[in-house]
């Protein structure tokens, strides 16, 4: 799926999308992984960007961004781990995202007072609040969704995809007032902040419950210890977008790696609609 700039999933067609993971990638060869991934078929290009806040770890940022943009015309999808999202989502449009996916529970503290432009040109970065800092199990305010809301809108009016994305301790049901509005919803099947890390094989539940909330054309995504294995898992239970990271560019064989998976996914997509009951 090559990309014009712009929304990818409103161009995307039927049928499971594959998303590896550059920050997996050996980036002194980025561009060879880049292109055996595409061209063994990949969909999309997943760019996670922590900002050591919201998550202990830190990645990369707008300009590494825009090198890869620079490089591939590939759809980037990129899925930002960070306390203040409004302050980053107009940095990656900037820098060549295609779709930009943030944490519902990131919308937690929202100051109302700085407005969309002041966020680009704040001298002394993204507004930090101490309260931001949320644990796994931590319930989301009501609030959040009218901030969540906002952010999906400014990301149609950039012309951009989005998606909201949840940690693996917030509930399904703190998405349900911005659910209607995101182009996608991504599971993380992993805590956020690390790559490498072993599937949660209790967040098939919720996948489950979150397609159930669903419209046809909204996509759902995975991500964390996608492989072969779970992602077949993970599409019985609807997710139709598979990111992977390590084991796609911790492959011998990426080709092999893209393959294997898209095969993975479209054998549990047949099987989810082989014991999806008939109305």
């Amino acid at each position: 799926m090559k990309s014009k700039r712009g929304n990818p999933w409103e161009r995307a067609g039927k049928g499971p999308l594959i998303a590896p993971s550059l920050l997996a990638c050996d980036f002194a060869r980025a561009g060879e992984h880049i292109d055996a991934a595409l061209a063994a078929g990949a969909d999309v290009l997943h760019v996670d960007i922590m900002d050591g806040h919201f998550v202990p770890n830190l990645s990369v940022g707008p300009p590494v961004v825009e090198s890869f943009r620079n490089y591939t015309d590939a759809p980037l999808d990129v899925h930002i781990m960070v306390t203040d999202p409004a302050y980053y989502i107009e940095r990656f449009a900037d820098a060549g995202a295609d779709s930009v996916t943030f944490h519902i529970e990131a919308c937690a503290g929202w100051d109302e007072t700085v407005g969309w432009d002041e966020r680009r040109v704040r001298p002394d970065g993204p507004v930090r609040e101490s309260h931001l800092s949320i644990s796994p199990a931590r319930r989301v305010p009501p609030s959040a969704a009218k901030h969540a809301q906002k952010l999906v809108a400014r990301l149609h009016e950039l012309g951009l995809g989005a998606g909201v994305s949840l940690r693996p301790g917030t509930p399904a049901e703190a998405l349900r007032d911005v659910i209607e509005q995101v182009d996608l919803v991504l599971v993380m099947t992993v805590e956020p902040g690390y790559g490498g890390q072993r599937f949660m094989p209790d967040m098939l539940e919720k996948i489950a419950t979150v397609r159930g909330m669903l419209r046809e054309n909204q996509r759902l995504q995975v991500d964390g210890g996608i492989n072969p294995r779970t992602g077949r898992r993970c599409a019985q239970r609807g997710a139709d977008v598979f990111v992977a990271g390590e084991n796609i560019f911790g492959s011998r064989d990426i080709a092999a790696a893209v393959r294997d998976l898209r095969a993975a996914a479209e054998d549990g997509a047949k099987r989810s609609r082989r014991h999806r009951p008939t109305e």
